[in-house]
């Protein structure tokens, strides 16, 4: 007898290529099958059967990278790498419609967002940001569903986010205050999210607020959130983002402002020490191995459909 596969919700847009490419009822439909590829990972694994990934990633990668291959093998197919510049030994219109006569997929890692949008543009088949430029859209998939798991359920929750207003911090936006939660950053002058971006919030069930006092951001919030200061392709400002965001630490005694149930969250690398302290990545708060590990469930959930 044949196992009969779970029907799975199709997104109506065909590529995701920012968080905006699904709706709120997409995304909470896609956070509910995470959920349960997690639970019930042998349901699925012949469900792409066939199915292939191509992977350009011109940015270095392990958790992106490792979590797609695996994904898509989880799901009975299979993904090929290629790292390094898009478009330079050739046009990017033509990678992108020879990849679409070999490939079920694109999931590209890239510096500029304006690369995944017109990879999306020449080819047929889904793109997948995996992170550029303005958004990181997979990474805020899986800090959903981790706040899921630990809350369960996102509404009436505080998110504050402490460090530089770059695409982790959009892209949590988006997603947080769709979810109902209220949505705090904290950055230095001159480093805050664009005002084009907290734009697209407005309207969103969850409240934000956007301030330079990290105390201020983190108090009464139950997910305290950071990444690096210096993201990749910015080294050359490193010395100067040092002295800037050396007031914006997650430590223990700005973690005191915080909810008492608060965990604490990063979408890893950590420079431990700078953007926050080993005591605080060790600590019973952190909770940023359960986003690494819900990567993979996120994924496989936005695999499953965009290919299923």
């Amino acid at each position: 007898m044949t196992a009969t596969l779970p029907r799975v919700h199709r997104l109506a847009h065909t590529d995701f290529t920012r968080d905006l490419d699904a709706s709120t009822g997409e995304l909470v439909a896609l956070l509910d099958l995470a959920a349960d590829v997690k639970r019930s990972p042998e349901r699925y694994r012949t469900a792409l059967a066939g199915k292939s990934l191509a992977l350009l990633f011109e940015k270095p990668s392990l958790r992106t990278r490792v979590t797609f291959e695996l994904a898509i093998q989880q799901l009975g197919g299979f993904a090929v790498l290629n790292d390094g510049p898009i478009g330079v030994r050739e046009p990017l219109k033509d990678v992108a419609r020879n990849l679409d006569r070999w490939v079920s997929g694109i999931v590209a890692r890239t510096f500029r967002q304006q690369t995944v949008d017109d990879l999306a543009l020449w080819s047929s088949v889904p793109v997948i940001n995996a992170l550029s430029d303005i958004w990181h859209p997979c990474q805020a998939l899986a800090d959903m569903q981790t706040i899921r798991e630990h809350f369960g359920a996102a509404r009436g929750l505080k998110l504050a986010f402490v460090g530089d207003g770059n695409n982790v911090a959009g892209s949590l936006l988006i997603n947080a205050t769709r979810l109902g939660m209220d949505f705090s950053i904290a950055t230095p002058s001159g480093y805050a999210l664009p005002a084009e971006v907290v734009a697209l919030a407005e309207g969103n069930e969850g409240k934000v607020g956007v301030t330079t006092d990290p105390v201020a951001a983190v108090r009464g919030a139950q997910i305290v959130y950071t990444d690096v200061w210096t993201s990749m392709g910015e080294e050359h400002e490193s010395n100067v983002r040092r002295d800037a965001f050396a007031a914006y630490q997650v430590n223990d005694q700005l973690l005191s402002h915080a909810a008492p149930e608060a965990v604490f969250m990063h979408c890893l690398p950590a420079h431990r020490g700078e953007e926050v302290t080993d005591s605080v990545m060790e600590s019973s708060r952190s909770v940023v191995f359960d986003e690494a590990e819900n990567r993979l469930h996120a994924q496989k959930a936005l695999l499953l459909m965009l290919l299923g």
